[in-house]
């Protein structure tokens, strides 16, 4: 199985890129490409990924309670929100629930207005929500497809590197999370190494270490930057499979740095 990646937006940083090399672009999996420096996702692709786990029980994996999720007034949790939210998206789709598609679409454009991005997420909108109201999936992970190409232009337009590497984070913890609760539904060593990223952590931290040089005071940023550490020393610490002990671990502690997006002390 192919390496699940979900909205990682990277930007090369001189005094970081001499300590951790990028991977050369034909290293990449196939769910991300790369755009004018920055890594974005291939929705197409992450959805035939999604496809492979059939039989899941994506009730399981949905969690409808983000979108009712508020950010409590900077950009810092708004952006990591908005990444969090549009992976929930894909989750929402792969389990065709219409109710919570519509939601996600509702969340994400108000996420994107307090970026700056509004518009470029609206346009798709009410297309997204005819298509799920009639179960025309196929249909509706097209235009889903169109709602991330928009916002990525949108980002950017804006030049907010830093912001657009939140957003990035916030994608990628949702996604691993979710990542982790499709493999303890019917665990195998094989699915597990699906969560061996150590590559997208390094450029993760990277990305982390920069931004807290940027945004003063926000303690959001140093607990995620803990937070994905200590991810990847449980990662390294399996010399052989990753176990199903492991894969829950993991998981538990994605799902508490999703719950950063949205707390008051962040």
């Amino acid at each position: 199985m192919r390496k699940i990646l979900v909205f990682i937006l990277l930007a090369a940083v001189p005094s970081v890129r001499a300590q951790i090399s990028p991977a050369p672009a034909e290293q990449l999996p196939s769910q991300a490409k790369v755009v004018k420096g920055i890594l974005v996702p291939v929705p197409e692709e992450i959805f035939h990924l999604l496809d492979e786990f059939g039989g899941a029980y994506w009730h399981q994996v949905q969690r409808p309670e983000i979108v009712r999720w508020k950010p409590h007034g900077n950009q810092v949790q708004i952006a990591l929100l908005l990444g969090v939210t549009v992976a929930e998206g894909f989750i929402a789709m792969e389990g065709k629930d219409s109710a919570e598609v519509k939601d996600v679409g509702r969340a994400v454009i108000s996420l994107a207005r307090g970026l700056g991005v509004g518009r470029v997420a609206l346009r798709r909108n009410r297309s997204i929500m005819d298509y799920a109201e009639q179960n025309e999936w196929t249909a509706a992970r097209k235009e889903w497809d169109g709602v991330l190409s928009d916002l990525e232009k949108g980002m950017i337009a804006l030049r907010s590197e830093r912001i657009s590497q939140l957003v990035s984070l916030g994608g990628w913890l949702r996604g691993m999370e979710a990542l982790c609760v499709l493999i303890t539904q019917d665990y195998s060593t094989e699915r597990a190494e699906l969560i061996r990223q150590t590559a997208v952590i390094d450029y993760l931290e990277k990305q982390l270490v920069e931004t807290q040089r940027d945004i003063v005071g926000r303690s959001a940023l140093s607990r995620m930057l803990k937070g994905i550490r200590r991810i990847r020393a449980l990662i390294q610490k399996e010399n052989g499979p990753i176990t199903e002990k492991t894969v829950r671990k993991i998981g538990s502690l994605c799902e508490d740095l999703v719950s950063i997006s949205s707390k008051r002390s962040a």
